[in-house]
């Protein structure tokens, strides 16, 4: 009988109906997302590259981070749910055609002459917003239109062209700046091209995702509990979770002390490496290409070389590593010893993503993975902006080269504190069991971690 039972549900799982069309659905999703994310990216890099340019000001450096990240941060927050309650393509399409609305407003206004600064803040917020809205919903439509058996192929697909534009868009934002800049009579004046481009580059995107059809998600019949309790449920489960704890605090340490210093990169570049406008352009574009050419091989390595390593090994290693990585950028005695340092810091990424995202998916049971990523997400863009608003202004009173030194020595500092305490013991030796159990037998991996980690609390 009980074999029986579990052919029967094997049966049913493999025999479940592919979506309609699913082919060619996520064939013109995936298009009509890499269109949009290409004209979002040449925005990004561009007005960064002029605040950078401009003002050379730490400051507004930070004020920059703060209108990019925290109202993403803020948004993510309902955005997961908005996406399990409500139709996810429209909510794609609304969040696109509000930031292409946005873009348009701020070129239409610099045309006459007016390019204040907080013009260019107040679109960065709604941008962000509109991501916060986006991202949740992205995620989780993919599942709806493909097949589950065909899921990893989707987002490995998905994941290249993400790092293919990640290459192609600086160079692309490194050519049309210069070139506007060349031909327009103002800094200001030469986004206003590349902003057209990222409205047109939406337009697609939305017209393309209007062909696909894209239903509700029917809730369980007993799913019908308030946004607010599934939010304090997940609370209350971070809180209690000994590893999911520890891991989103190593999160805020790396986002606080790595990743908002190494905002500041493209600053100390224009700052200490000065080479003319046209020529710090170039130099921009070359950093961003070091990185993310760093990460694409970086995520090769981890995916074929390095898949059956210690997941807690390899976070560990690079938090360390990104200390080290710290203190080489701000030593740099010349421009291509700092791209080589960029380079090196965009290897060792997933070595500390890869690894912390599966960790989490095999020690978080199914039901929770969503909210708990939702604040992983969180943790994410709300530390960066708080490490720019203490780093940022900082970079006004002191050279850059010592706060990325000083933010090196301090990440050794802390990342030895979170391993070396009781509790971070504690969490490690949970998760490394899990990660074996995980290898034999997945469904229990998520129940191990958190037995262990009760009987070791107590």
């Amino acid at each position: 009988m009980g074999s029986g039972s579990d052919d029967e549900r094997t049966d049913a799982a493999t025999q479940t109906p592919d979506p309609p069309r699913w082919l060619r659905n996520v064939i013109l999703f995936l298009s009509g997302q890499t269109v949009s994310l290409f004209g979002s990216m040449l925005v990004q890099y561009a007005v960064f590259w002029y605040l950078t340019i401009a003002y050379q000001s730490g400051l507004v450096m930070a004020l920059a981070a703060l209108f990019g990240f925290l109202p993403q941060a803020v948004v993510s927050i309902f955005g997961g749910v908005w996406a399990d309650r409500h139709n996810r393509k429209y909510l794609i399409m609304g969040a696109d055609a509000a930031i292409a609305l946005s873009t348009l407003t701020l070129a239409l206004i610099m045309m006459t002459g007016y390019d204040a600064v907080w013009l260019i803040f107040a679109t960065m917020a709604i941008r962000s917003a509109g991501a916060g809205i986006q991202m949740p919903a992205v995620s989780a439509l993919i599942p709806q239109i493909a097949p589950t058996r065909n899921l990893i192929r989707v987002n490995g697909i998905n994941g290249s062209i993400q790092s293919a534009m990640a290459l192609l868009a600086p160079a692309a934002a490194g050519a049309l700046y210069a070139w506007a800049s060349a031909a327009s009579d103002g800094a200001a004046a030469s986004l206003i091209p590349i902003f057209f481009i990222d409205v047109a580059t939406a337009v697609i995107g939305v017209g393309i995702l209007a062909f696909i059809p894209v239903g509700t998600v029917r809730r369980a019949a007993d799913a019908h509990t308030g946004y607010f309790a599934d939010l304090v449920d997940g609370v209350r489960y971070i809180v209690h979770h000994a590893f999911v704890r520890w891991l989103l605090v190593l999160f805020a340490i790396i986002f606080l002390l790595t990743v908002a210093p190494s905002n500041l990169t493209p600053l100390m570049l224009v700052r200490s490496f000065p080479a003319g406008e046209s020529q710090d352009v170039v130099n921009l574009a070359v950093l961003e290409i070091a990185f993310s050419i760093g990460m694409m091989l970086g995520g090769i390595l981890v995916a074929s070389f390095f898949a059956k390593r210690s997941r807690i090994g390899m976070i560990v290693a690079s938090s360390l590593v990104f200390g080290v990585l710290s203190i080489g950028l701000g030593l740099s005695p010349n421009v291509w010893v700092f791209f080589g340092f960029m380079f090196l810091v965009g290897l060792a990424v997933p070595f500390f993503s890869t690894p912390s995202m599966t960790l989490l998916q095999e020690t978080v049971e199914h039901e929770r993975q969503g909210r708990v990523f939702g604040f992983v997400g969180i943790v994410m863009a709300v530390a960066m902006p708080i490490g720019m608003v203490v780093f940022g202004p900082l970079a006004d009173l002191v050279p850059i080269e010592a706060l990325l030194i000083a933010a090196g020595v301090l990440t050794f500092v802390v990342v030895g504190l979170s391993v070396w305490l009781p509790a971070g013991r504690r969490a490690i030796a949970a998760a490394r069991r899990a990660s074996q159990v995980a290898e034999h037998d997945p469904g229990t991996a998520a129940a191990v971690v958190e037995a262990e980690m009760h009987a070791k609390e107590s």
